[in-house]
């Protein structure tokens, strides 16, 4: 590194200049002769260290002063080259290494100590109310250490409304083995653009793909060692949505371009474009006979296409541009949600794909927000039946139980609030639990975190969080296994986070 020659000893006497060194000597000086920055001799190997030292000087700085002031730096980022290399060896990751130097001063003090390995805790956390527990639970959700949740079983509830905040801290009594998470699987960072819709494949653990602002559809395989598959170029706008056929052998993409394209993946290759007259929102594979696929555009209208010509067999005219949509597990309905918050449900004869619209849902607020997520589940242990969660730009979640005998009315079971949003991010449905646990789900959130809610709470929803994004998360996805969840943010950084195995019997 830089070589700073100066008088023999570390303190000299004499000099108005004053400066403390790393190793705490104290170097002192007026003249030139007493203080030099040798650049030539300097074995520079960090880009940052020799910017510090290559500064340039302004007219009125004094010279021994610039050079103490170089040194300086030069030791500081030299410090910071050799702790990120150390934290490399070591096997943690950047966001480990980040959380380590924004802890708090007294973090030493304030970390709880975990009970010992038994197999009622297995060495977890053990959290608590107080303040400084706040401190370690923040520490141990980020991806560097076992990311463990703490929550409280509540009393079964069937509908209630509330209203909180992303930054809301999860409740710190008892543990909830469930939804705690060892750290990240992996991370694919090659896009450069914002990820708009995520996807594993059909019934797969492992096929996974992401649409991005730029036009791309990525496709890649998260077991080890994760690879990416194809990179499939073809719309000139983002990609609003996509969906996998049922074997996983096709993919289907719709894009504000105002094209659908069909990929198949073995090749990599678009095999059919079919071109509409306004964007292109959303699509969905019928899951029964993947011969039909279902389009939902900005003209209000869902579109029924035949896979194998690309023509036209049925359309449906809504009220407002139709922005999201999803089947239920038979075919014959289908769930879209409007540009005005409006929710649809509407019948689809799975043999000649003819559409009719049965019911709409309004919702009673004055401001309308775009319905951002429709996502369908065959059975919830809260309602015990099929229900239907919606999301919608503002931060609204909606739970609502379906009537199948009732062509898929909705009834409103309960609803949160969360903070108003900017940008457009999508919640999913978390896996089943047991039947004294609650209903939960996950989203993303503009201060770049993965959070999880419990529906049945009225207070304190949020049960845990993961942190490891830079930028605000869009959109989440789980694997069929769900044993991976996965998240990607404004910048196009997708990480796959491994969820720690429990052996709790009571998991459905």
């Amino acid at each position: 590194m830089a070589e700073v020659t100066s008088m023999n000893n570390c303190s000299k006497d004499g000099g108005a200049t004053e400066a403390v060194t790393n190793n705490g000597c104290t170097i002192n000086g007026t003249g030139k002769d007493m203080i030099k920055v040798n650049v030539k001799k300097a074995n520079v190997k960090d880009p940052e260290i020799f910017s510090c030292l290559v500064q340039p000087a302004s007219s009125d700085s004094d010279l021994d002063s610039i050079g103490v002031r170089r040194f300086l730096l030069a030791r500081k980022a030299e410090s910071g080259v050799h702790r990120r290399l150390d934290w490399r060896c070591n096997g943690k990751g950047y966001v480990a290494y980040r959380n380590y130097i924004r802890r708090p001063r007294n973090w030493e003090n304030s970390q709880i100590p975990s009970y010992p390995s038994t197999p009622g805790n297995s060495g977890r956390w053990m959290l608590t109310s107080s303040p400084l527990s706040r401190l370690s639970e923040v520490e141990s959700w980020s991806s560097s250490k076992d990311l463990r949740s703490g929550a409280l079983a509540s009393n079964h509830r069937t509908s209630f409304s509330s209203s909180i905040s992303d930054s809301d801290h999860p409740r710190g009594q008892g543990v909830e083995p469930a939804y705690s998470f060892v750290g990240m699987h992996c991370i694919f960072d090659q896009c450069k653009s914002a990820v708009t819709v995520l996807k594993f494949g059909h019934m797969s653990s492992d096929l996974l793909a992401y649409g991005a602002s730029d036009g791309t559809l990525t496709v890649c395989n998260v077991s080890d060692p994760p690879t990416v598959i194809n990179q499939l170029k073809g719309h000139s706008k983002d990609v609003t949505d996509f969906d996998f056929s049922s074997n996983n052998q096709y993919i289907a993409s719709s894009s504000a371009d105002k094209t659908v394209r069909v990929w198949e993946l073995s090749k990599g290759l678009c095999i059919r474009v079919i071109y509409g007259v306004s964007p292109q929102l959303c699509i969905r594979f019928h899951p029964v006979n993947n011969n039909f696929l279902s389009v939902g555009n900005a003209n209000k209208e869902i579109t029924v296409f035949n896979f194998s010509t690309g023509r036209v067999i049925a359309k449906s005219i809504f009220d407002s541009e139709v922005t999201s949509m999803d089947h239920d597990h038979t075919g014959h309905l289908i769930f879209c949600g409007d540009a005005q918050g409006c929710i649809y449900s509407v019948t689809m004869d799975s043999h000649t794909g003819a559409l009719s619209r049965s019911h709409r849902y309004r919702s009673s607020s004055k401001q309308k927000f775009p319905i951002t997520t429709v996502q369908y589940r065959s059975f919830s242990l809260l309602a015990g039946g099929p229900v239907l969660l919606t999301c919608t730009k503002d931060g609204s979640l909606s739970f609502f139980s379906v009537a199948l005998e009732v062509q898929g009315y909705l009834t409103l079971r309960c609803s949160l609030k969360l903070t108003p949003r900017i940008h457009s991010i999508r919640a999913s449905f978390c896996p089943l639990l047991s039947l004294n646990k609650g209903e939960y789900i996950v989203a993303g959130s503009e201060d770049s975190n993965v959070y999880f809610y419990d529906l049945t709470r009225p207070k304190h929803t949020c049960v845990n969080k993961l942190q490891g994004h830079r930028f605000p998360v869009l959109v989440v996805a789980w694997n069929h296994g769900e044993n991976f969840l996965a998240s990607a943010d404004l910048y196009g950084v997708v990480i796959v986070w491994k969820r720690a195995k429990t052996s709790y019997k009571g998991n459905i």
